[in-house]
């Protein structure tokens, strides 16, 4: 008696977990098996990881599914894979790695983004890609390399980024897919490569490094028998090249179900804000700032802006309580202090002082980049006290969220959440009310792995499309809308023109500039 194959298995390979994620063909998740990843940090902002280890993870994490499900093997049907973004992963003529990957959290090509942003083909490459520069992307890091170790690029004939990576050790396909190839490389538009861009960055000489582009969705190509024997699944199952993990996650969490205006941000340790619109409807700022990434829906894309950190502010403070209380005794958990979170909010006025969250010593990638950005508190006198401190950190995040927001744009009508954080009633009614929009969570639990499972759904024609597939595997998910406070909504909406001015005022201070004097 023949199994049935009820299974799709989504991929997702952060930069510090990799994940495999089973569900049913109606999208319900069965099982999850996951791989810790590895990458190191080096001298002048290097940061790497090892293109096989990284692979041999990845088939771990697949065969650590078969003690979860009963027949798992002969009931996959198909599988995806999405990544970490950004970054550099080369391959030569037979195959093999050439040296380690260059991650998204690679700094080294800082001089050649500066010498790149400057250049007056500069603009005409942001309103091609919809992306700002920066030293995370393969286009500048390839440049950079491209100016001071060529030699590596010359050994190179495929420039990958991780998803690309992991499929081709699956399928034997070079490729990459419209949204990495898009904002780095091409033309929204069109989703394909664009010779301004290429030109732009310096890099016309070395096109051959950029693989065909293919849309998971539509196409997919068969487990090698290699990849079949490595990871203990069929030989010749079909599998998918999945879209960028930041665009998958929003699929997953709701960010396009239809409903025009709806946005999704990922609060976490950075946070990721985002807009589905028609690619004709996409606003390109003044700054050059953001990214604009295809969609796996006809011609729609999502405008994104992230900031580099959002519950790392929370982090920061909480950890400061944690200390101050271990040395008058027993320390608390990280745990024991979030769950007071709720109730710090209760004890503390709205609006009452302003936070800056770049807290990052990397600085501020959105809406604004500036490596330089730091972390600042406004309005603090002698009444204030801890939970006042606590919700200005969270009103900081709001913020943040409204800045990317109004960067891109008329403001959403609707916003989606995900991520940990947004398991917070406190947080979400400040969010709501900074955007003066309804808030839903998504309960969806692995919305990368999620998204790219969905890309498997449509291509294998489980779903006519991918409007269908979002209908079932998204929209019930899905929490009731929580409306915003109108009184807090109002004090807000003061708040965020002092958080505005205050963060443009700052900027010569962050780099050591003397103020102008009044007089």
């Amino acid at each position: 008696m023949s199994v049935e194959r009820d299974i799709i298995v989504g991929i997702d390979a952060g930069t510090s977990v990799i994940k495999a994620v089973a569900f049913d063909l109606s999208g319900h998740q069965i099982a999850a098996s996951s791989v810790r990843n590895t990458y190191q940090m080096g001298e002048n902002g290097a940061a790497t990881q090892c293109l096989m280890q990284t692979w041999d993870d990845c088939a771990t994490a697949l065969r650590g599914l078969a003690g979860k499900i009963d027949d798992y093997a002969a009931r996959v049907a198909a599988l995806a894979v999405t990544a970490q973004g950004d970054g550099t992963w080369l391959i030569d003529h037979d195959g093999a790695p050439v040296g380690d990957a260059w991650l998204w959290l690679d700094a080294r090509a800082a001089p050649t983004v500066t010498d790149l942003a400057q250049s007056p083909q500069n603009r005409a490459r942001f309103e091609m890609t919809g992306t700002g520069l920066n030293t995370c992307q393969q286009g500048a890091q390839i440049a950079h390399m491209d100016r001071h170790s060529p030699e590596q690029l010359d050994r190179a004939t495929t420039a990958f980024h991780c998803k690309d990576w992991l499929f081709f050790k699956l399928t034997d396909v070079r490729a990459t897919d419209p949204s990495e190839a898009c904002f780095t490389f091409g033309d929204f538009r069109t989703r394909g490569y664009d010779d301004t861009v290429i030109d732009a960055l310096g890099l016309t000489h070395r096109k051959s490094l950029l693989p065909r582009i293919i849309d998971g969705s539509q196409q997919t190509f068969p487990l090698t028998q290699d990849a079949a024997e490595m990871t203990g699944l069929p030989a010749g199952t079909p599998v998918s090249l999945g879209f960028v993990d930041m665009v998958m996650t929003a699929l997953g969490a709701g960010v396009h179900t239809g409903h025009e205006g709806a946005a999704c941000s990922t609060v976490g340790s950075t946070g990721v804000h985002m807009r589905s619109v028609e690619a004709s409807d996409v606003h390109l700022n003044d700054e050059g700032t953001g990214y604009v990434i295809c969609l796996p829906c006809e011609n729609r894309v999502t405008q994104v802006q992230t900031n580099m950190a959002a519950t790392l502010n929370l982090d920061w403070l909480l950890a400061l309580a944690e200390d101050l209380i271990a040395d008058l005794g027993e320390r608390p958990s990280h745990a024991d202090l979030v769950a007071r979170i709720d109730v710090w909010m209760t004890q503390s006025k709205p609006g009452a002082l302003v936070y800056h969250p770049y807290i990052s010593e990397a600085g501020e990638r959105g809406p604004f980049v500036d490596a330089a950005a730091r972390a600042s508190l406004i309005g603090l006198n002698s009444t204030h006290r801890f939970p006042d401190l606590v919700r200005a950190v969270i009103e900081g995040l709001g913020m943040a969220a409204r800045d990317c927001y109004a960067a891109m744009g008329q403001m959403p009508t609707e916003l989606r959440l995900t991520g940990g954080a947004a398991r917070s009633p406190a947080l979400r009614a400040v969010l709501a009310a900074a955007l003066n929009i309804p808030v839903r969570i998504s309960y969806r639990e692995e919305a990368g792995a999620a998204g790219c499972a969905m890309m498997a759904a449509v291509a294998n024609g489980i779903y006519p499309d991918m409007d269908a597939c979002i209908a079932e595997w998204t929209t019930p998910l899905l929490g009731e809308a929580e409306q915003p406070d109108p009184d807090l909504a109002t004090t807000y909406d003061g708040l965020f023109q002092t958080y505005q001015n205050s963060r443009r005022a700052l900027r010569p201070i962050w780099h050591g500039e003397t103020p102008k004097s009044d007089t």
